[in-house]
C-alpha cells in the first residue's frame, strides 16, 4: 500500500496489552524505517501504560525515554504518539492522526463487521492479532501470497500457536501428505486465567495459574485449515 506524505506507513494500535505493547516496543527498537506508530488506544490510565512499557517482566526494561504529557500525548525518545481511551472502535479518532493501518490487539473484536469500524477516513487496512472471521488469515511463509490487497482489507495474522504449527504441518503435508493429525501445545498461562483460585466460567481456568497445568482447548488446529485449506478438518 502507499504510505503517507512522510514516506512512512502510519500505524495505530488498538489495545496495549501483552501483544500491543510488544508490537509498539519492537517497532521502536528495530527502528523500522517505513513504519511509524502515530496513535494508540487503550482504556485505562495512560500513566499506567507508561510504567508497563518501561518495565516488562518478560522482555525487561525498555531502552527508551517514555513519558506522557497533560494532553495525553505519549513521548518515546522524542517521538510523539497520540493516546486515546475509547472502547468503541467507531469512536477512535484515527483519521485525526492520519493512520494508514490499525493493528487491533484487544482480542475483543474478531470479525470483519466489528473491525471495519476502524476503517474511516485515512485508515485503509486492519490487522487482527488473533484468529477471527475476517477477509483472510495469513501466516508468513505459508500462504501470504494469497493476500489480495484490492479486495482484502481486514486481515488476521492467526495466533502464536498457529504460526508455530503451520510451518511444520506444511512441510509434512508437502513431503508426505497428511490424512489426519493430533496436535498438543504447551502454552504459558494467559490473562484469561486466575493468578489465585477464584471464580471463572471454566473451572480449570479458575485455579491458580502459576501452580496449575491444565488441559484446555485450542483453536490452532482449526486455524491451520484457514492457511492450508487442504488440511481443513484433518487436525
Amino acid at each position: 500500500m502507499e504510505s503517507s506524505m512522510s514516506g512512512k506507513i502510519r500505524i495505530g494500535i488498538n489495545g496495549l496489552g501483552r501483544i500491543g505493547r510488544t508490537v509498539l516496543r519492537e517497532i521502536i527498537d528495530r527502528n523500522i524505517e517505513d513504519l511509524e506508530v502515530v496513535a494508540v488506544n487503550s482504556p485505562g490510565e495512560p500513566e499506567q501504560y507508561v510504567h508497563l512499557l518501561k518495565y516488562d517482566s518478560v522482555f525487561g526494561r525498555f531502552d527508551a525515554d517514555v513519558s506522557i504529557d497533560e494532553s495525553h500525548t505519549l513521548d518515546i525518545n522524542g517521538h510523539k504518539i497520540s493516546f486515546h481511551k475509547y472502547r468503541d472502535p467507531a469512536e477512535i479518532p484515527w483519521p485525526k492522526d492520519n493512520v494508514d493501518i490499525v493493528i487491533d490487539a484487544t482480542g475483543i473484536f474478531k470479525d470483519t463487521a466489528s473491525l471495519s469500524k476502524h476503517m474511516r477516513g485515512s485508515v485503509k487496512k486492519v490487522i487482527l492479532c488473533c484468529p477471527g472471521k475476517v477477509d483472510n488469515t495469513l501466516v508468513m511463509g505459508i500462504n501470504h501470497e494469497t493476500y489480495d490487497p484490492e479486495n482484502q482489507h481486514v486481515i488476521s495474522n492467526a495466533s502464536c500457536t498457529t504460526n508455530c504449527l503451520a510451518p511444520v504441518a506444511k512441510v509434512l503435508n508437502d513431503k508426505f501428505g497428511i490424512e489426519s493429525g493430533f496436535m498438543t501445545t504447551v502454552h504459558s498461562y494467559t490473562g484469561d486465567q486466575r493468578i489465585l483460585d477464584s471464580s471463572h466460567s471454566d473451572y480449570r481456568r479458575a485455579r491458580a495459574a502459576a501452580v496449575s497445568m491444565i488441559p484446555t482447548t485450542t483453536g490452532a488446529a482449526k486455524a491451520v485449515g484457514l492457511v492450508i485449506p487442504e488440511l481443513s478438518g484433518k487436525l
